[in-house]
Parts: C-alpha cells; sequence; structure tokens
C-alpha cells in the first residue's frame, strides 16, 4: 500500500504548498526544508519570498507578501495581504472537453413533471407572507397545518426536555443522558406532497422600491419553481411589495405559469378570522390536488443544480470544490444546468471565467455585475477582501482570492452559458450559468433556489447546517474527521481526495449518483430530514 500523501501543489506553477496533514518543522518536503510547524490545510512557501512580491496559488494570484517569506515557512495573514489580478472582458476563445456521459445516457430521475416548467425533484405547497406584517398569520397557519396534514417532525430533544422536566418536579438530579434517536419522520395524510413551507421573511415594506421589486422577484421564483406544486400568498394590501408587482413580475419571467396561486388580502377582507379560514380552507385543497401528482421517468438535462460552499476550510478548493466541479462537468455534459454563485467569491478568477463565457456579451455582463458589487462594497469603506470570516482564516483561507479560487472550483470547467443578476430565472442548459448573490450562505441558496435550482451541492470544511426550504440540499464534507464528527448533518464525504484513496472524477460520478437518487426521492438530504428550512431574501446592499 502506498504512503498516504502529505503535500499538495495544486498547480504546477503553484509558490504555495498546501499541508494535507500536521507536518513538523525540520520535515523535508520536495526538497524544502520546513521552518516551522505547517498544521494541515495550511500553506507554506515553496520558494524565498522579499516584500511586496506577488503569490500565486491555484495558477493565479492570491497575494502580496508584507514581510519577508522563507521557504518552507508558514504563509498566513501575519505576511501575506489579499491581492488579485486585473480582469477584464473575453480575451481569448475556450475550448472544452467534456467528460464521458456514456454511463448516463440512457439515465433517467423519478420526477414531478411540469407543463410550465423543467421536471420536479420534490412536490411542495408554498405559503408566503408579501410583507412582515402577516408573519403572525403565517405563524398560525404553520401552527394549523403542519401537524394536521402530518408534517411536524417531533425531535429526540423534546423527549429529553420532558424527562428533565419530570425529573425536576420529583425533585431528582437532573443528570441524564440525551439518547440517541433521529427526527421523526412525518407521516403525511397526503404522502405525494413533500411538505407544506411557510417562507417567512423581514421584507416588504419600509425599504426602497427597488427593494420591492427585488423581492417580488424573488418570490415569483419560489411560486414559479418545479418543486412547487402551488402557493397561498398573504397580503396586508398597503406595503410597498404590492400583490401587483408580484403577479407582474410572474407574468413577465414566467410566462408558461399555470399552477394553483391564491392570493388573500388582509385590509380587502370582512375580518382577519375569514381571511384565515379561507386561507387555510384553500390551501388544503389545493394540497389534496397536489397530492394527484406523482414521480415519474424525467430526463437529467432536468436538473438545475447549484453550487455553494459555505463553513469553507483550506481543503475545500481540493477536494470537496473539485468533487462538485466533476459532477457539474457530467450534468453539463448531460444537458444540465450547474449554477455557480456568491460573486464576492469569484475574486481573482473573473477572467478565467470571462475567457469560458460563449459570447462576448456575457462577459461584459459578468465583469459589469463584479465591479458594481465591488464597487458597492468600496463605497462602504469595505471590499471583497472582508469576505473570509474568522473560521475561514483560522482553517487556511487566508486571502478572498485564496478563498475564491478554491470556490470557482465548484463550477468545473464546461463553458459558461448564461450570466444572471438576482432574482433573473435559469434557463440555459448544457453548461455553466454564473448567478450574482452575496456570499452570505443563506442568502446565496435563497436566491438560487429562486432561480430555479432543483438541487442544492454544498460544500463544507467547518460544517454547517444550511437547507432550503423547496430545493433538497445535500452537504458534502471536505474531510473525513469533519464527517465523523458532524455526519447527523453531512451527506457526502469527499475526505478520501485528501488521503489519496480516491480521485476527484471517481467522487463526482460517486456524487452523481448521490444526486440522481436525491432527485428521484430515493435519498432523503439530511438538511430535508431535519427541517432546515433557511430562507433569507437578500436586501440588495452589501453582503459579502
Amino acid at each position: 500500500m502506498s504512503s498516504p500523501r502529505l503535500t499538495l501543489r495544486v498547480h504546477p506553477d503553484d509558490q504555495l504548498v498546501v499541508a494535507l496533514r500536521d507536518l513538523k518543522a525540520g520535515q523535508v518536503m520536495e526538497g524544502i526544508t520546513l521552518r516551522e510547524d505547517i498544521a494541515a490545510k495550511h500553506k507554506y512557501a515553496a520558494r524565498d519570498f522579499g516584500v511586496g512580491e506577488l503569490v500565486t496559488m491555484y495558477g493565479v494570484i492570491v497575494g502580496r507578501t508584507t514581510q519577508p517569506i522563507s521557504a518552507g515557512a508558514l504563509v498566513h495573514t501575519h505576511n501575506l495581504k489579499h491581492e488579485a489580478a486585473s480582469f477584464e472582458g473575453k480575451r481569448s476563445d475556450y475550448v472544452w472537453t467534456p467528460p464521458d456521459v456514456s454511463a448516463w445516457k440512457n439515465r433517467t430521475f423519478k420526477g414531478f413533471k411540469r407543463a410550465d416548467s423543467v421536471s420536479g425533484t420534490a412536490n411542495y405547497w408554498i405559503v408566503i407572507p408579501l410583507v412582515f406584517c402577516e408573519n403572525r398569520n403565517l405563524g398560525f397557519m404553520r401552527e394549523a397545518l403542519t401537524r394536521s396534514l402530518g408534517y411536524a417532525r417531533s425531535s429526540p430533544y423534546e423527549s429529553f426536555a420532558q424527562t428533565l422536566v419530570e425529573k425536576h418536579r420529583r425533585g431528582e438530579s437532573l443528570e441524564t443522558e440525551l439518547e440517541d434517536g433521529l427526527f421523526a419522520a412525518p407521516r403525511p395524510l397526503f404522502p405525494n406532497v413533500d411538505g407544506v413551507k411557510f417562507l417567512e421573511h423581514g421584507l416588504g415594506c419600509g425599504g426602497t422600491r427597488q427593494d420591492a421589486q427585488a423581492l417580488v422577484q424573488l418570490l415569483a421564483g419560489y411560486i414559479a419553481h418545479s418543486n412547487v406544486a402551488g402557493a397561498t400568498i398573504l397580503s396586508l394590501g398597503c406595503q410597498h411589495a404590492q400583490v401587483s408587482l408580484l403577479q407582474e413580475a410572474l407574468s413577465r419571467l414566467y410566462p408558461r405559469y399555470n399552477k394553483p396561486l391564491h392570493i388573500f388580502e388582509q385590509q380587502k377582507s370582512t375580518s382577519e378570522r375569514d381571511m384565515m379560514a379561507r386561507a387555510i380552507k384553500t390551501t388544503f385543497e389545493g394540497v389534496k390536488k397536489a397530492n394527484d401528482q406523482v414521480r415519474e421517468a424525467c430526463p437529467l438535462s432536468d436538473l438545475i443544480v447549484g453550487v455553494e460552499c459555505g463553513g469553507s476550510d483550506g481543503f475545500s478548493g481540493v477536494s470537496a470544490n473539485p468533487v462538485i466541479g466533476h459532477t457539474a462537468d457530467l450534468l453539463s455534459a448531460l444537458g444540465g444546468a450547474p449554477v455557480l454563485s456568491e460573486f464576492p467569491e469569484l475574486c481573482g478568477v473573473e477572467q478565467s471565467l470571462s475567457d469560458r463565457c460563449t459570447t462576448p456579451e456575457l462577459a461584459d455582463k459578468f465583469v459589469s455585475l463584479m465591479r458594481a458589487y465591488e464597487g458597492a462594497a468600496k463605497a462602504c469603506n469595505s471590499g471583497f477582501d472582508a469576505n473570509p470570516s474568522p473560521g475561514n482564516i483560522r482553517d487556511g483561507l487566508i486571502t478572498d482570492a485564496i478563498k475564491s479560487a478554491g470556490a470557482a472550483k465548484k463550477g468545473g470547467t464546461a463553458p459558461v452559458v448564461d450570466v444572471l443578476d438576482y432574482s433573473e430565472p435559469i434557463l440555459k442548459h448544457g453548461g455553466l450559468t454564473l448567478y450574482c448573490t452575496p456570499g452570505n450562505d443563506v442568502e446565496s441558496t435563497t436566491a438560487i433556489a429562486g432561480g430555479g435550482c432543483n438541487l442544492i451541492l454544498f460544500s463544507t470544511g467547518l460544517g454547517t447546517p444550511t437547507g432550503n426550504p423547496v430545493c433538497p440540499t445535500l452537504k458534502i464534507s471536505t474531510n473525513t474527521s469533519l464527517m465523523q464528527r458532524m455526519g447527523d448533518i453531512l451527506d457526502f464525504n469527499t475526505g478520501p481526495v485528501i488521503t489519496g484513496e480516491q480521485t476527484v472524477p471517481q467522487m463526482g460520478e460517486s456524487l452523481l449518483e448521490m444526486c440522481i437518487a436525491t432527485a428521484s426521492g430515493e435519498y432523503v438530504p439530511k438538511a430535508v430530514a431535519l427541517g432546515q428550512d433557511d430562507f433569507l431574501p437578500w436586501k440588495r446592499g452589501v453582503s459579502l
């Protein structure tokens, strides 16, 4: 058996080397003597640097030195600051060699066919407030319908808390153990409907007219989503996010929309009780009708797969993201639609993405969106360089350019066939779509689901429970240690790439199989099983 890899130079020309395991000072790695201990996930210099020199990793500029650095020394925030290469529109043609997908050419997934869109990977009814003023009524509907329809999940924590109550009443010590147990699976009255989801939010009024427009366009995307059978809308009546704005957005962005849409406006109702009774009864009837739909064979080209990362670490760009990228390439070759978002985390790789655009116009749109976003950040005395979180930095992502170069690996290598602004519908298949969202995990997943993604692949090196109300979200671990500690919220482990037990293409193919199983309802992601319904619209400002 071969010895496990200890280090990795991602690109042949890289001047930073990644430690795949904890390394000790004095060890000799590829002819370089380590000057100090290098923890796994972190980087050391492959040559001597003076002050003010540019440093490369992933084949691109990722920073500038602030101190002299000797070969074999740790490279971190004390001696490196963010720096990225300049960029412009499309400079060169791009030739793509797609991966071999013959093994999946005749494959399908079991989804829900829609007359007005691609097939869905799930079947939900949604209830949405147009304004935060209706959140109380939304809560009443959630209480009334969730348990009554059999979608409530009881948790092991509830019985644990009840045990503590009983011990307290008996005057006993509260020392007790939480028993192993899973969240009880729902037992729905209508088994072909995966759930009724309530999209609570804090917007709809009080902001700018542009805020209201962005919100209704996002909500229109959820209403028209391939995983949604129908929707109930609660409106107060006087808010900026008017019913007419929502209807206009639906008509303009989704002209083929033909699913049930029931709107209830409180200021036009005889009473709150009357409105709520009608909303609950109509929703019940809608869910009952949606139950008539069943899963059928659907083409893999109907998969619109958002690729996302959060709680990233120094292994993200080495294992999980490249694996997701290979899966994205397989989907592109099969006519599917992978979607790469989080524009603050594309800083430094703009030129390569521009060159992958199929037309100069797409490249120009991408450049324009990137520059406008960074300009807005700088106007607030910030910038993309502020994107890495303390957890990112602690685990090896010390500049935004390093984080971005690794994050972009999720997008694979296929041509960029479309570039979309926030809340625009995803329509192009057979290549990568770039989608303008913040780097904030939940704002981004909320956006790409609203754009039409019917599956999300989410890499994490530190662990996160993130999910989405209507879009199944698979959590991909960058390392085996994390999977062992947090396997109760994660779905797929790419740690074997780090140890050398499996290759990126091998794991990418396995991940595609999990995508097909998830899209078919045969595998339930942990985020879905735990009811992790994160929904956070972006109030179009600076969110890194």
